[in-house]
């Protein structure tokens, strides 16, 4: 069957484009090897390569939502709304000193999605960050960022707003059914680091040690709850693109690696690695709630793998012809 994952991209993105005023689309339009800006993450609440959504009207807006959900499933597009929403209730609760406003969010296109091969987009701000890289028709998903400040809202003791909450919550069953020798080899550290390792490189690490405890070793409910794991942060994707990353990662070995305390409402840290694949969790302020999440590929990272691929094919020498002068 065919991906309609690429076109949807292509049509939505050529819409957003023809939504904006030509300021706006001259901000939000970038050539596809101006590498710097293409190659970009950041999770802080900084100007970025792009257009702002806080200066578009209400169709532009729209039309901006409209290519962030071809990228995603409805539940993490839920997250990625929640998550967006949460500028208000962390501006409040800093007693609106930093202005920090949901608009604060950035579109921006690499490339011609009209007419060019190879082109690329990215929706991003303050602890949302999506990067979708298209080659030849074939999408590379990544990175994928999701972090939530507050990570969680409550009143009279019960959860009021906890948008990253099943990537802690499934984490900590795993975490539960290991056992003793199986925390033990999963636990790599007693303090949680102060971020996320990947951080905001470019280039995520191909490995990061120590691995943690391998599926392999795991019992049966263990490496069924670490497959899980893995396939909620796969399934922040649509369907297809995240049958296609499961596909690819099948019969590989995974790890899982656990730091800090376990009880909840600590700072913690946990990350799953296996063939170009990083996933790392993190929740690590001193009250234990602001979560920063990603989904990262270390060789396929803003679509080096799709690129790879269609050069490789672009320059794959024809078949000789002995008659023809040489």
């Amino acid at each position: 069957m065919e991906d309609p994952v690429p076109e949807q991209m292509r049509t939505a993105a050529a819409a957003f484009l023809a939504a904006l005023d030509e300021p706006a689309r001259h901000a939000a339009r970038h050539t596809f090897d101006d590498e710097p800006a293409r190659r970009w993450l950041e999770y802080r609440p900084r100007p970025r390569p792009g257009v702002t959504l806080a200066g578009l009207g209400v169709d532009a807006r729209k039309a901006a939502h409209r290519l962030l959900a071809t990228a995603l499933s409805p539940a993490a597009y839920a997250q990625a709304v929640t998550v967006m929403a949460l500028e208000e209730v962390l501006d409040r609760a800093e007693d609106w000193r930093r202005g920090r406003h949901s608009g604060d969010y950035w579109v921006a296109v690499f490339g011609d999605p009209a007419r060019d091969d190879d082109w690329a987009w990215r929706f991003e701000g303050h602890h949302l960050s999506v990067s979708m890289t298209v080659a030849d028709d074939r999408v590379s998903p990544a990175p994928v960022f999701l972090g939530a400040n507050p990570a969680t809202v409550r009143h009279a003791g019960r959860p009021v707003s906890r948008p990253l909450g099943p990537e802690e919550d499934l984490a900590r069953e795993l975490l539960d059914a290991l056992g003793p020798g199986g925390r033990s080899a999963a636990i790599i550290a007693d303090e949680a680091p102060a971020d996320i390792i990947s951080a905001t490189r470019a280039t995520a690490p191909d490995r990061l040690d120590p691995l943690g405890v391998p599926r392999g070793r795991l019992r049966p409910t263990g490496r069924a709850l670490l497959d899980r794991l893995v396939a909620l942060y796969l399934d922040r994707l649509p369907p297809e693109l995240a049958a296609r990353e499961a596909d690819r990662l099948d019969g590989g070995e995974l790890h899982f690696a656990w730091a800090g305390p376990v009880e909840p409402g600590r700072r913690h840290y946990y990350r799953v690695q296996g063939e170009d694949l990083l996933i790392e969790y993190d929740n690590t302020t001193d009250d234990g709630n602001h979560a920063h999440t990603v989904l990262r590929r270390p060789a396929g990272d803003f679509g080096a793998d799709v690129l790879a691929a269609h050069h490789a094919a672009a320059h794959r020498p024809g078949p000789v012809n002995p008659g023809a002068p040489r």
